[in-house]
């Protein structure tokens, strides 16, 4: 761990389901967290602890093919899920409602590196990396994202 990254050693799904429940606690609206890795990382189990947490739904499905899953949060907040992998360009993106989400939803974006013109300033950067059979999560932080995270 150093002043600018926080690093989690995560040797199964379960714990990296586990991580974006604790990442949950520290989420609210307007918060943009992306989630980068390769295909397999655990992106999407990443964030469907983040969505069981706020949400209590056990099943959310990837939105790999509808793009974007909306959620009412337990508390009456709005979490957006998005999978941005079959997006070409940046383009694609202008229906999908992204500048509502980045200023009212609590978001969750897999394969942001599509996010083109519309990558927030304001956000998260998690990087999930393969290590050996286990996998290591990587938080960026920046802005007031170190104090959030504290307790994570």
């Amino acid at each position: 761990m150093s002043a600018s990254s926080l690093t989690f050693k995560l040797p199964d799904a379960a714990a990296t389901h586990e991580l974006g429940a604790r990442l949950a606690r520290a989420l609210k609206p307007a918060d943009v967290v992306l989630l980068h890795g390769d295909l397999g990382m655990g992106k999407t189990t990443l964030a469907r602890g983040v969505i069981e947490a706020l949400t209590g739904v056990t099943d959310a499905p990837s939105p790999t093919y509808t793009l974007i899953q909306s959620y009412d949060t337990e508390n009456g907040d709005w979490l957006a899920h998005a999978d941005l992998y079959r997006i070409e360009d940046d383009a694609e993106l202008d229906e999908l409602g992204l500048d509502d989400a980045f200023e009212q939803a609590i978001c969750l974006i897999e394969w942001p590196g599509r996010l083109g013109r519309w990558l927030p300033e304001r956000r998260l950067d998690l990087h999930l990396k393969q290590d050996g059979a286990a996998r290591i999560a990587e938080i960026i932080l920046s802005g007031d994202w170190g104090d959030r995270l504290d307790h994570v």
